[in-house]
């Protein structure tokens, strides 16, 4: 029996990889001559960086940078490597350089935090002969339109006395004039894949503000004045570059880091599926019996673009049987069982969310080795 393991990360508890090995553990206690493939995935939030890294001939770079508050940081970038040097590609992960995570909920304020660490990065990589670049926007804690991003890789931001901003979310309101010509004119000779399963639009009620700024610390009050500040930030700096993309899917990602990226050049790719690819996992499970995958919690939502329903499209694509295993699962799954073989909870009683996620490692472990038991009596 051949078993491919494909997670995506349970937030706060497990890991891609952790998922995949407690699975695999589970898998071969019941059927010890098992060869069991673990697929690190993710959608490109948390995880990204070491999923690439793990599927293939990658590396990791550690670079130092400006986290979200301010405080340096060591920042892990990695790098899937080409034969020339000048054609490596460096993956890097939001939620490691700016992320949520990074930021003590009592200090999470998005007029606050700032993108300018992966303008960093980005110079950094530039430095070293980089020109092909994926970036992750998962899980950010910044809601500043990559402001600080673009004036880490040279764009000039001014207020009304002619100060010069360095970019977070409550400078958005101050612009009063941009200097586009200072961008790193080697970003001309690159190349930036958008790795997102975000397809909000910069501003509206669908926006990266309205959408997500709740979730990074934003009282609403301070989602008003975000929204009415990151709408004139989006006139000037298409106003600036010559063109605009706060409509385009995915530009709301990050908290604007998506519309950053497209008024650079760059393309909007599924995360999922840019990983999937990667990792070659249509190739990997084109033999297996059976395929498992899960995540943190699964609804009627996860049917939108989530790495679950992703790996179940591979999936069925070669015929190969696909099982869901979340930490929970909606009340209405409706069409979200249309797209696996089984979807389970591996909660198995009412328990504090905390002890869930204690417990997820051994909770997942017990749930695949009663499902395997029953897959083994039913031969």
């Amino acid at each position: 029996m051949k078993v491919v393991l494909a997670f995506d990360s349970f937030k706060g508890s497990l890991s891609s990889e952790a998922a995949g090995r407690a699975a695999s553990r589970a898998v071969c206690s019941v059927f010890p001559d098992a060869a069991c493939d673990v697929i690190p995935l993710a959608d490109g939030g948390e995880g990204t960086v070491a999923a690439v890294v793990e599927a293939g001939d990658g590396s990791y770079a550690a670079l130092q940078v400006t986290g979200p508050l301010g405080m340096e940081t060591a920042a892990t970038i990695g790098l899937i490597h080409a034969e020339k040097a000048e054609g490596s590609t460096a993956v890097l992960e939001v939620a490691s350089i700016c992320g949520l995570t990074m930021v003590p909920e009592s200090e999470r304020d998005p007029c606050r935090t700032s993108s300018k660490g992966v303008g960093e990065a980005i110079i950094q990589l530039l430095d070293r002969g980089i020109r092909s670049f994926v970036v992750g926007l998962g899980g950010s804690a910044t809601n500043d339109g990559g402001m600080g991003m673009l004036a880490a890789l040279g764009a000039s931001f001014t207020d009304r006395a002619g100060n010069r901003l360095l970019g977070n979310g409550g400078d958005l309101a101050s612009i009063a004039s941009i200097e586009w010509s200072g961008i790193d004119s080697r970003l001309k000779e690159s190349t930036i894949k958008i790795a997102t399963d975000v397809s909000n639009p910069l501003c509206g009620p669908t926006g990266a503000t309205m959408v997500y700024g709740k979730q990074k610390g934003a009282s609403p009050e301070q989602q008003a004045s975000l929204e009415r500040a990151m709408t004139t930030y989006a006139d000037r700096i298409e106003g600036a570059a010559g063109s605009s993309w706060r409509l385009a899917p995915g530009a709301g990602a990050a908290g604007g880091l998506g519309f950053a990226l497209l008024a650079l050049g760059g393309e909007v790719v599924s995360g999922a599926w840019w990983l999937i690819d990667a990792v070659s996992l249509r190739e990997r499970i084109r033999d297996a019996d059976w395929v498992i995958t899960g995540e943190g919690r699964s609804d009627n939502q996860t049917i939108y673009g989530k790495l679950p329903v992703q790996v179940a499209a591979a999936a069925s694509e070669t015929g190969t049987k696909c099982m869901l295993l979340s930490g929970s699962l909606g009340d209405e799954l409706g069409e979200l069982e249309e797209r696996f073989d089984g979807c389970f909870s591996i909660v198995k009683a009412p328990v504090a969310l905390e002890v869930c996620m204690e417990q997820a490692e051994e909770l997942l472990e017990q749930t695949v080795r009663q499902l395997f038991r029953l897959l083994r009596a039913a031969r």
